[in-house]
Parts: C-alpha cells; sequence; structure tokens
C-alpha cells in the first residue's frame, strides 16, 4: 500500500519515529544502520534542547553517515538537497535550535488561509477581507462578556490548570509518605523485610492514615502544616465535573470519544516514573527503577479542593519498559538520541 496525501511535516515525523522501526526486519543489517544513523541525526538537531558540545560529534557522524550512505545507494540519490545535509550542524551552532526556524507553522496556517478563499477569480481579496472581519470579531469579544471567542465550539468545555501543580502536592507529601512507611514497618515488624507487602500496604491504607496524621499535627502549637497540605488531607469534593477537554499549561488534552471526531488527537499521554518491578507475585526482590506508562485518556476529572482544583486524567494504560525491536533499543522514549556504533557496521 502506498502512502498518498501526506504533508511536509508527516514525512519529516515519519522518517524521524518510524521509519527506523520499519526497516529493522526488511534491509540488511549495514544499509540499515545507515538509514536509522541519518534518522537519529535529523531526531538530534530537530530536538528542543541542543547540547553545544556535542555538535562537533555530530557534524563528524552525518559526515560518515554520508559515507556510509554512498556504499548502498547509487550515484543519483546524491543531489544537491543530500549534500545539504552536512551544512545542517553548521546552521544549529549560527542560528540555534532548528524548530525555531522551519516553516512547518507557515505552511499550515496557508491551509487556513487557502480556507478563507470563496472567489476563486479573487483570492487575495477574499483572504484580506475574511481575516479583517475575524480579527475585528475576536477584538470585540475582549470587550464583551459571556461571549466565546471565534473557533471554540460552545459544546467543548475547557478547564485551565490553577498555579498549584501535581509536583508542588508530591513534595510537601513526601514526608508524610516516608513517615508512613515507618508506622508500617513499626506496626508490622515481621513484614519489615516484604518490600512488596510494605507498599501494598502503604497504597491501601495511606489516604485513611493522612488525614488523622495532620490533624495531630494541627493541634500542636509550632506545628508546619500548610494551607494546602490540610485541604489535601481533608479530600476533595465528591461532586467531580468531568471535561472533554482541558487545557495545562498551554497544552490541550482531549479525551479519546472528543479525538474519535477529530483529525488531530491530543488523547495520548506519557510518563516516566519510577515505580516497583516484579516478576511475579512470589518476587521477593523487586526492583525500583523507571518505568515508561502510556495511555489513552477515558475521562477528565477536576478535583475541587475548596482552595484549588487539581486535574486527574483517567485512562487506559499500556506499560512498556525496555523493548528490543530487531537491533534498535527502545528505553522510555519513542527513540534513543544516541548515534549507532559506527564499528558494527561491516559486521558479517
Amino acid at each position: 500500500s502506498r502512502l498518498l496525501g501526506l504533508k511536509s511535516h508527516d514525512c519529516h515525523t515519519l522518517m524521524q519515529q518510524l521509519l527506523p522501526v520499519g526497516i529493522r526486519s526488511v534491509l540488511e543489517k549495514p544499509a540499515r544502520y545507515a538509514i536509522t544513523r541519518l534518522c537519529f541525526f535529523f531526531n538530534a538537531i530537530c530536538a528542543k534542547t541542543v547540547d553545544v558540545s556535542k555538535l562537533d560529534k555530530l557534524e563528524e557522524d552525518v559526515v560518515v553517515t554520508m559515507c556510509l550512505l554512498e556504499k548502498y545507494f547509487p550515484p543519483s540519490f546524491f543531489d544537491i538537497m543530500v549534500h545539504l545535509v552536512v551544512h545542517l550542524v553548521r546552521e544549529v551552532r549560527l542560528c540555534g535550535p532548528v524548530y525555531f526556524r522551519w516553516m512547518y507553522p507557515l505552511e499550515r496556517y496557508m491551509k487556513v488561509l487557502k480556507g478563507y478563499v470563496q472567489n476563486r477569480t479573487r483570492p487575495e481579496g477574499c483572504i484580506a477581507e475574511r481575516y479583517i472581519a475575524e480579527e475585528a470579531v475576536e477584538f470585540c469579544t475582549q470587550h464583551l462578556s459571556d461571549v466565546s471567542t471565534v473557533g471554540v465550539p460552545s459544546s467543548q468545555k475547557m478547564g485551565v490548570s490553577k498555579p498549584l501543580s501535581g509536583c508542588t502536592n508530591t513534595e510537601e507529601v513526601l514526608p508524610y509518605i516516608e513517615q508512613h512507611m515507618i508506622h508500617i514497618k513499626t506496626a508490622y515488624p515481621k513484614f519489615r523485610k516484604r518490600t512488596k507487602w510494605l507498599q501494598d500496604k502503604h497504597n491501601s491504607t495511606f489516604i485513611q492514615w493522612l488525614p488523622f496524621k495532620v490533624q495531630s499535627e494541627l493541634e500542636e502549637d509550632n506545628h508546619g502544616v500548610s494551607e494546602n497540605l490540610r485541604w489535601l488531607a481533608v479530600g476533595p469534593n465528591m461532586a467531580v465535573p468531568l471535561y472533554r477537554s482541558y487545557l495545562i499549561k498551554g497544552i490541550k488534552f482531549n479525551i479519546k470519544a472528543q479525538d474519535d471526531v477529530r483529525t488531530t488527537q491530543n488523547s495520548g499521554v506519557y510518563l516516566l516514573a519510577q515505580t516497583m518491578q516484579v516478576v511475579s507475585a512470589k518476587d521477593k526482590n523487586p526492583i525500583l527503577s523507571n518505568m515508561g506508562f502510556y495511555g489513552v485518556i477515558q475521562e477528565i476529572w477536576d478535583l475541587d479542593y475548596q482552595k484549588f482544583t487539581i486535574p486527574v486524567f483517567r485512562e487506559y494504560n499500556d506499560v512498556i519498559g525496555d523493548e528490543v525491536l530487531g537491533d534498535v533499543i527502545i528505553e522510555c522514549e519513542p527513540f534513543t538520541r544516541g548515534m549507532p556504533n559506527v564499528d558494527t557496521f561491516d559486521e558479517p
């Protein structure tokens, strides 16, 4: 089957993220490594953060990559566009990250402007009139109350996260988590060395233990309980509003039902978290390590703690750890940012 109707950004994403996986069992190992190196190179220079100290090494690697490609591709493949890849690192060194300068946002906006055209004999006039009219309406809505802005459907409920973040909550509750673990070990001395049992007991009893602990500290004269922690211990309002979309720090999240009727998808989430990993229920030596959690948002809850709210995603989760796909190792991220070892290319 052929991929039709792809935009330039679609091809860019396919090359960076999907092509290394798609060719892992198709091409021979040397040719596959050469193409994978090129994909990783573009993935590195298009990152949001670029380590300047690694640019020299990256420039050397791309030259080696071009030499490897010359071994497996005909001369007609190497036109001026392929040669310009060698100079991309120099542009990054002089002008900064690539995503500040690429044309994808302008190409997307050109599609919006093309949609303004109603009279094909006067496209420029249609675009100018429609743009001015939309800008005037947008300006007026800023001075009117209870008016939705242009382009946002009224059926779409939007929420904005409050200044309090989940990280702040975790930092305030973290000392109590440690105290609760000590409390469990003291109350159940026979299970002190059973890490998994202690963790399960902590997960099932901490939410009931925290309010009593906070209340006992509040009865003291010089307590250090913050107002946010007091409300967290009390618990949220049982009436929980649901949202189809939620805006958090400028990033919009949709539930899966909302994405099913859209062309763009914003319901997928990824979390790299430290968790306890066991082989089976009888495993007595669990390991604490990072694990990647991929999920699709089913519902968005807004927990109301009177003084602040915390958005919570209810998801369908799929846990993915380190997985070997052919010769490419995926480590809790789409692809590793390192370059393959050149010395292994010519192995028999």
